[in-house]
């Protein structure tokens, strides 16, 4: 499994727990989902302008969001061997939904790339029944790394 972090923004310090954290998370999804250990996964932590833009630029959605997934697989089609796709973090929402949701920035950033790592995957929450799924997908992972809600403590 290969991981690509990519830091472009400056606005939060990201300590080395949450490399650590997310690369334990993203390995936890595919194990859940009994898929293969030798993908590859790009990580990129931006501001809320940039998720903005990339939010309005491909999904037509002109406002921040706290995480997007750009899947490199769609159905049957596979465009770049074991890449499995980009997880786009915006690290200044994770912070600010750490802060209202009242747990720590590293158990916020766990749970978006938790998040993301699903709809590479093909999951998704249009539905109720999607919804659901997902939620419960996501709780089984977060159990398994003993990442718990309101949880503080980063370290």
């Amino acid at each position: 499994m290969k991981i690509l972090f990519d830091n472009r923004q400056d606005k939060v310090e990201l300590e080395e727990g949450i490399y650590t954290a997310i690369e334990k998370a993203i390995k936890e999804v595919l194990l859940v989902e009994g898929k293969p250990l030798d993908y590859e996964i790009s990580v990129s932590f931006v501001d809320n302008e940039e998720i903005r833009e990339l939010n309005s630029l491909y999904r037509q959605v002109n406002r921040e969001t706290d995480v997007l997934s750009f899947p490199m697989e769609e159905g049957d089609m596979i465009f770049c061997g074991n890449m499995l796709g980009d997880i786009i973090i915006s690290a200044e929402k994770a912070l600010e939904q750490a802060d209202e949701y009242g747990h720590s920035l590293l158990r916020e950033m766990v749970y978006l790339a938790v998040h993301s790592m699903f709809h590479l995957l093909g999951y998704d929450h249009m539905t109720d029944e999607e919804k659901e799924l997902m939620r419960s997908k996501e709780k089984e992972v977060m159990r398994n790394l003993q990442i718990f809600k309101n949880e503080r403590n980063d370290s």
